[in-house]
């Protein structure tokens, strides 16, 4: 019976396909790396066929779609994980793709020197990082401790030593050591802007995002004192937004001009006007600074935005988001000032299973990680409660998504009917693609793992 749904997945001319329509349907699907080199798992919760790795416990919680990043050179991978209190790091074979954790200290950073690691503070319950545009710098968003760490990286190994005294660590409690920051309320997500001057902090539990001009020499963080140093609800001091309940996934433009904002709770997308040469953002009330669910006064309404969860920007002009209620991709076309305009109809909502006036997704329940690839031809979601991720074809001049046909459409674990088998995805939650685009990292918070894919080309 699953083998003929699978069927019924494939177009009528799949068996009579052209060389040229053959290669459009193997762009972009992903094959997991064989035996040991496609995942790695913390060494306390072995796996059997994946490598072990040090400090890897809980990587990409549920709040927590960003928790994994590779460095601009492609060198190096780092994973934030929740429940070792540590970041991992990894070294990268660009050719092959495969990890190698670094050796020793130099291989993770945690709180108390856990796990042979170098020590860390306010590093605790790490959910979202970072790297900067010169590959100097990499931040962290910590839930539990409330706050930012700040590391600098070795380019040539790759290996993290954090900052000296308050300028390491800055937290909305009063951590001992670290620095005092506003709008620190459960940090769950970190964005640098491309210019490498400001980072940017969403904070879930404050409906709110913290603002932070970044020093380009040391990478040190310093928040303005005055209403541009945050944009909340309902928090004093900060500049008032609006549909900003529990951010959870940011995104920033390529020109620098705009940063997006998935809030959960809001159920919205936010777009922020970002000054390039002070990094202050504002949000307009016209109805172009932001897109829900459902009405409310001064945004437009969108369609299966329901506990928007990521958002990831094409450089074409195209924004995405993965909502975990809505079990949904949605679309969307941004404008020249950066407001953002749902794609109509079926085009502007992916959904697992079915939804009235949307196109049909499959492996999409509880969608957590997005992104794009670097050419613009897909876009990957990691749907937490499915274990698995999707594949989507991605139209260049359009900017719509449909799911790749057959199992090629999704990855997940052998329970998952439908999909090519993965191994270790068990809650997968976060992704990231190299620069030059030829391979995929997840992490999985149920497996304790990152696992490795090549994406064809």
């Amino acid at each position: 019976m699953l083998a003929a749904l699978a069927m019924l997945a494939l177009p009528a001319s799949a068996s009579a396909a052209t060389p040229k329509q053959k290669q459009e349907a193997r762009q972009g699907t992903l094959v997991q790396l064989p035996g040991e080199r496609g995942c790695l798992v913390d060494r306390s919760k072995p796996s059997s066929g994946c490598g072990l790795a040090r400090a890897l416990k809980g990587p990409g919680p549920f709040m927590g779609s960003r928790a994994i990043a590779l460095s601009p050179d492609g060198k190096n991978v780092y994973v934030a994980a929740s429940k070792s209190d540590a970041i991992a790091t990894f070294r990268r074979d660009a050719r092959t793709g495969t990890l190698t954790q670094l050796k020793g200290a130099a291989g993770c950073i945690a709180v108390k020197g856990a796990s042979g690691c170098a020590t860390a503070i306010g590093l605790d319950g790490p959910n979202s990082i970072a790297v900067s545009p010169d590959g100097r710098s990499v931040y962290a968003t910590s839930r539990e401790s409330n706050s930012i760490t700040v590391f600098h990286r070795n380019q040539s190994s790759g290996a993290l030593s954090q900052l000296p005294a308050s300028a390491g660590c800055i937290s909305g409690l009063p951590v001992p050591v670290c620095a005092a920051g506003r709008a620190l309320l459960g940090p769950d997500v970190i964005v640098i802007s491309p210019n490498g001057a400001n980072v940017y902090v969403g904070s879930f539990f404050g409906n709110a995002v913290a603002v932070f001009d970044r020093d380009r020499a040391s990478g040190a963080l310093t928040q303005p004192g005055d209403t541009g140093g945050c944009i909340a609800e309902a928090i004093s001091g900060c500049a008032v937004g609006i549909a900003l309940g529990a951010p959870e996934g940011m995104a920033i433009s390529g020109d620098g001009a705009s940063v997006y904002v998935a809030s959960a709770l809001s159920n919205a997308v936010v777009t922020l006007a970002r000054d390039r040469s002070t990094g202050t953002l504002t949000q307009a009330t016209d109805g172009s600074g932001c897109v829900v669910d459902s009405p409310l006064t001064g945004c437009v309404t969108g369609v299966q935005l329901s506990g928007a969860n990521a958002v990831a920007f094409n450089p074409g002009g195209d924004v995405y988001v993965t909502s975990l209620f809505s079990n949904s991709v949605t679309s969307f076309t941004r404008s020249n000032s950066g407001g953002l305009t749902q794609k109509k109809g079926t085009l502007g909502c992916l959904v697992w299973l079915r939804a009235v006036g949307c196109s049909f997704g499959r492996a999409l329940r509880s969608p957590e990680g997005l992104a794009v690839s670097p050419d613009g031809a897909n876009v990957y979601a990691a749907a937490f409660a499915n274990s698995a991720i999707a594949v989507l074809d991605r139209g260049k001049k359009s900017g719509t998504v449909n799911q790749k046909p057959g199992r090629a459409g999704c990855l997940a674990l052998r329970s998952v009917p439908g999909c090519t088998s993965a191994r270790a995805l068990r809650g997968v939650s976060s992704i990231a693609l190299s620069p030059d685009g030829r391979y995929l990292y997840s992490t999985s918070f149920g497996s304790n793992a990152v696992d490795i894919f090549r994406r064809n080309k």
